[in-house]
């Protein structure tokens, strides 16, 4: 299943990658929450939230209640994979770890060294589940990959998010907007 916003961008993708000769693709034409409402309790071993306005995540697809409902179309042994950016300080990845780890039980984020200390902007991987992640698995993958990045989860990603709160909807939160010279 795929749900996207932009019709004009589905219709270009379903001619260009013949669409609908993959069996059981179903395309949502919708926002991320108004399309995830529409999805059944329970029907997804994988859920990928690669959502970008621009450049920056929008806020109201961080949220708990958000997550919550992620959580609902996951089968019990279901897999969250959130693709996200930040920068200098890690605050609003700080904040949206906080809020998926109030709705999964194991998390785990993967990123560069240099972007896991924010030291420049870049993009994070959130891994989140309600049973345990391959987290051996992944730590080899993300430190013998062509980009090698670091697998944080357990005790360390608690002291990682340090006392950031879960975002909630409502909350003023702004997402990291990426420096001009991150796309030259």
């Amino acid at each position: 299943m795929v749900i996207e916003p932009d019709g004009l961008l589905v219709n270009l993708v379903r001619e260009q990658l013949d669409l609908r000769s993959v069996p059981r693709l179903k395309v949502i034409v919708a926002g991320g929450r108004e399309g995830t409402a529409k999805v059944w309790d329970d029907s997804a071993d994988l859920v990928v939230l690669d959502a970008f306005t621009g450049a920056t995540m929008p806020v109201e697809l961080a949220t708990a209640e958000y997550m919550g409902d992620l959580a609902r179309v996951l089968r019990p042994d279901g897999t969250l994979l959130i693709n996200m950016a930040d920068g200098k300080g890690l605050a609003f990845a700080k904040r949206l770890l906080a809020t998926v780890c109030d709705a999964f039980r194991h998390v785990a984020l993967l990123a560069e060294p240099g972007i896991m200390r924010g030291r420049r902007f870049g993009n994070l991987i959130v891994a989140a589940s309600r049973t345990e992640l391959p987290l051996d698995l992944l730590s080899r993958r993300a430190a013998g990959g062509l980009t090698q990045a670091r697998c944080v989860h357990g005790e360390t990603l608690k002291n990682f998010i340090g006392g950031a709160y879960p975002i909630k909807d409502g909350d003023a939160v702004l997402a990291p907007v990426p420096p001009p010279a991150v796309f030259g």
